[in-house]
């Protein structure tokens, strides 16, 4: 049996009865690693030699101490596009490929104060761009449950190697569902918290008004402890909410009697797949059984939410990705003749094809003459799709829908079609779009696949989220259900 089949609270008691070592789960780490690494392909850089380095710090330390938080000794992944001092942060792109930081991103400044220990990075979509982890300019990761199979994106290798059991649990970003959805495709835990919630300094930026660091767990309740770690006000982050933060393990009671649950009928309609729509009716059964009451609501404007997503996201990236000019960091091109041309050649050798397409995108809809018709209705439509969750929460206490219309699909199978694949993030963009929090849990499977089921709630109210989902998950057995390689 794995140590990391045992849950938070046993690993925190073994350690504080010296039955077991932090060195035991690093070792636990790295074994994994190498039995199933060469078919998940989570990681992109391991860092081995500082893992069990801390590992033996922090081991020495508690000889003389008996002072233990629940995350310490954890091994845990870092979606590789948030920045650890002096460990290579590339966002998946060959821009980066040589990008060694020099401080350490807020997540991983506070994991660290938790006592955590780094295993290494995750590999993901190139800049966070893309639902399945094909577009990572050095190799795709595969999903544990069929390695035929994506597991999803942008935080695929998060996702893949909670899955696979290669680290304790990971951090992901989350812009249009790139927690929720790799979650709901590997049969994990992933949340997204509200928008200014976690600060972000650090997280290299892809759309600023919308990224969001959450985590990626075995179960809902590693989940609240992962996510008291990092959340908080950050002066380093100009978005970064201040309000009081609460306990969100008091939150998880078990009680949800009188639980008023909203089922938009745009997330149960045309293009969700039948099985995967009977998974989420069987949820409801369960939660209905438990004492909630649901009923069918509407959120009109979702049908414009991936068309808004994509003009407001990729103009950001339009933005945010002008930094990358090989000048102060990163790839230079090694053939240019002048300044000109090393803005271009660095950034045409630098880029992928999804990256160069949604900055051309984004660039469009910026542009003079064209800003109003696209980039400016675009929020328009953003502010409609915010009012139509509000108007619903007035009320109801959550929403409950899937968190894709599909199981994981076959790599290869949707790379030549862009449109296809931004069409996965249906469920989940709205959320992002309204800077609310959502968590996907597992509820089933389909073709053997596992199901998500997304749950939202109202703006920096996680703790419902967690209480919703975690009543959920003890009164079924499908997160612990593991994958075997």
């Amino acid at each position: 049996m794995s140590l990391f089949d045992l849950n938070l609270q046993q690993i925190h008691a073994k350690l504080q009865g010296k039955e077991l070592k932090v060195a035991d789960l690093v070792d636990q780490s790295y074994t994994r690693i190498q039995q199933v690494e060469s078919k998940v392909r989570a990681f992109l850089t391991l860092d081995e030699e500082n893992a069990r380095q801390a590992a033996a710090k922090l081991d020495e330390q508690f000889a003389s101490s008996n002072e233990r938080g629940h995350l310490f000794g954890l091994p845990i992944g870092i979606k590789d596009n948030m920045v650890t001092e002096g460990l290579k942060t590339t966002c998946a792109s060959k821009i980066l490929s040589n990008f060694m930081p020099i401080y350490d991103a807020t997540v991983v400044s506070k994991l660290k104060d938790a006592q955590t220990v780094t295993i290494g990075k995750l590999n993901m979509d190139e800049f966070a761009m893309g639902g399945s982890n094909e577009n990572s300019a050095f190799h795709p990761s595969h999903n544990p449950w069929n390695t035929d199979y994506v597991p999803g994106g942008s935080s695929g290798g998060s996702a893949a190697a909670v899955a696979a059991g290669e680290v304790y649990f990971a951090l992901g970003s989350d812009t249009g569902g790139s927690i929720r959805q790799p979650a709901a495709y590997c049969g994990i835990v992933g949340l997204k918290p509200t928008y200014g919630l976690v600060s972000r300094y650090g997280l290299v930026a892809f759309a600023s008004s919308l990224d969001q660091i959450g985590p990626l767990t075995k179960n809902v309740e590693d989940s609240a402890y992962l996510l008291q770690a990092i959340v908080g006000y950050d002066p380093k982050d100009s978005t970064s909410a201040k309000v009081d933060i609460p306990d969100y393990l008091s939150a998880l009671t078990g009680d949800i009697k009188g639980l008023r649950i909203g089922v938009p009928k745009e997330y149960m309609g045309n293009g969700i797949d039948p099985a995967v729509k009977e998974r989420v009716l069987e949820a409801l059964k369960v939660l209905e059984g438990l004492g909630a009451v649901w009923e069918e609501v509407t959120l009109p404007h979702t049908e414009y939410a991936v068309a808004a997503y994509y003009l407001l996201a990729s103009s950001e990236a339009s933005s945010n990705l002008a930094r990358f000019d090989g000048v102060r960091y990163g790839v230079r091109s090694d053939n240019a003749r002048n300044l000109l041309d090393l803005y271009h050649m660095s950034r045409s050798e630098g880029f992928g094809p999804e990256v160069k397409r949604r900055i051309m995108l984004g660039t469009y809809a910026l542009s003079s003459g064209y800003y109003d018709a696209y980039y400016l209705k675009a929020q328009q439509v953003r502010t409609l799709i915010k009012q139509d969750f509000d108007q619903v929460f007035e009320k109801f206490d959550i929403i409950i829908g899937p968190t894709a219309p599909t199981p994981a699909f076959k790599i290869g199978e949707q790379s030549s079609d862009p449109l296809t694949m931004y069409l996965n993030d249906i469920m989940t963009i709205p959320v992002s779009l309204a800077g609310i929090p959502a968590i996907s849990v597992p509820c089933g499977f389909v073709n053997e696949l596992p199901v998500g089921l997304q749950v939202i709630g109202k703006a920096l109210d996680e703790a419902t989220l967690l209480r919703v989902a975690h009543t959920f998950e003890q009164h079924t057995d499908h997160h612990k259900q593991r994958p075997q390689l």
